[in-house]
């Protein structure tokens, strides 16, 4: 989604769905930590302002984005969740590394939607450079952590809806 003249922040409190008896679950990756730190705030904030009770979101470090995966299936298999967000963040470096990471992590958490009955939000930044990340978890064009969590509710219900 891009964000040109839009703020990641911004949703309409009104079409969130009723977040009673829902729990979720965050798995944060600890590479980029001042960027991923940022994202799961904006998280934790989005769904304790729509009525999601501290008790019900559980989290969990993994080291890095590539760690997300497995992470986030341990999380469905162990935590009851209705919905997981995966956070993590990669920046391009000189290497093909990023392309790797990237693409492994993509495809990861969507095997996990496709496979799983929880859905796994991809909350995990690609960005060219590390004020892109910044400006994209808490600054210019808001927090992709609290989208992410709106996604996770909407989602949540979409799977009690369909249950």
């Amino acid at each position: 989604m891009a964000t040109i003249n839009k703020n990641l922040s911004e949703y309409d409190k009104n079409a969130i769905p009723n977040t009673k008896g829902f729990r979720f679950g965050i798995v944060v990756s600890e590479w980029n930590e001042n960027i991923t730190s940022g994202l799961y705030k904006g998280a934790v904030e989005a769904l304790l302002e729509n009525g999601v009770a501290q008790d019900d979101i559980v989290s969990w470090d993994v080291p890095g984005s590539f760690e997300l995966v497995y992470g986030s299936k341990r999380m469905i298999e162990t935590q009851s969740v209705d919905a997981v967000i995966a956070i993590g963040s990669v920046i391009q470096g000189e290497t093909k590394h990023f392309d790797f990471v990237c693409e492994a992590v993509s495809q990861g958490i969507k095997d996990l939607n496709v496979l799983t009955d929880v859905p796994v939000i991809f909350c995990v930044l690609t960005d060219n450079t590390m004020q892109q990340a910044i400006d994209r978890s808490g600054g210019i064009h808001g927090n992709k952590g609290t989208e992410a969590a709106i996604v996770a509710i909407k989602m949540a219900n979409l799977r009690r809806q369909t249950s």
